[in-house]
């Protein structure tokens, strides 16, 4: 092999591999994007709350048979105490997943939630072991305390963690706006422009006059005054679209020192939506170095 092939070999493989770390860096630019990380957390989100979902109905499902067997009190079967004791674990389950189904829309948004909120929460799970279990421990078994334990004890742990997961996952997506923002990684998609379509003309033959009597007789065109032309005054919908970056700007414009940066806050200061407000708020906390965490 020559030194020319040589060299040439080597050029060719070193932008082989520029090529590809090319590649790599635009892929990871990418993965890292916060509309991408944002679109992934929505599908773990999803995910959680199915599986939780499904536990926790499983649970109170579980428990409807001892709840209704305790508030029978050994009536005889389909009897009216009999019938009405299915009614009590429905009462107190459709409380909680009321109150579950809220908490799933508030905690996307980190909208904490009152103390009777959560009163509510843990006196329906704690009337729901208390009635599963009175019988075991009246009849000191520990095996059926343990057994009739578990369902309302996991119902419990899973209402209260679920809760905090979706909190976390809303942290992770206003992370990583953050993050862009402050490394500048953010970069809106480029708008592929349409190419006009091109005019064709007619290509229909002109015919002169082939009369050999008559002349051609061709007057010369009056000038013509070109008339003034008006701007249009420039449309709404022509304006340019508010970015993550302006409303940043907006906010750290309109907060002074004393005032505490919450997302509701940013909402009033830049007219923002409510989803982009606490993503905003905590851009503009990391920056001016306050870390104290408002509320809605």
């Amino acid at each position: 092999m020559t030194t020319n092939q040589s060299e040439t070999a080597v050029q060719g493989r070193a932008r082989r591999l520029a090529e590809d770390a090319a590649e790599a860096a635009d892929v990871r630019r990418w993965q890292t994007h916060p509309d991408v990380v944002a679109l992934r957390v929505e599908r773990v989100r999803a995910q959680v709350d199915r599986l939780c979902w499904s536990g926790i109905v499983l649970g109170l499902a579980f428990t409807a048979a001892n709840v209704q067997w305790f508030a029978a009190a050994g009536s005889a079967v389909g009897s009216l105490p009999w019938l009405t004791a299915w009614l009590l674990d429905p009462t107190v389950c459709l409380v909680l997943l009321a109150i579950l189904r809220a908490e799933q829309v508030t905690a996307r948004y980190q909208v904490h939630t009152g103390a009777w909120v959560r009163t509510a929460k843990w006196l329906t799970l704690a009337a729901t072991y208390v009635m599963n279990t009175w019988s075991s421990w009246a009849a000191g078994s520990p095996a059926g305390v343990v057994l009739h334990s578990v369902p309302p004890l996991v119902v419990f742990v899973a209402a209260e963690a679920v809760t905090d997961l979706r909190d976390k996952l809303t942290d992770a997506v206003a992370v990583a706006f953050v993050n862009a923002t402050v490394h500048g990684d953010v970069r809106e998609p480029v708008r592929v422009e349409e190419p006009a379509a091109p005019v064709h003309e007619p290509n229909t033959p002109v015919h002169e006059p082939t009369d050999p009597a008559g002349e051609l007789t061709v007057s010369a065109p009056e000038p013509v005054t070109p008339k003034p032309v008006t701007p249009e005054p420039p449309r709404e919908g022509a304006a340019r679209r508010k970015l993550f970056a302006d409303y940043l700007a907006d906010a750290r414009e309109a907060w002074t020192s004393g005032v505490e940066i919450t997302p509701a806050w940013v909402r009033e200061a830049t007219g923002c939506s409510r989803g982009l407000s606490s993503r905003l708020a905590a851009a503009l906390r990391v920056e001016i170095g306050k870390g104290v965490r408002g509320g809605d």
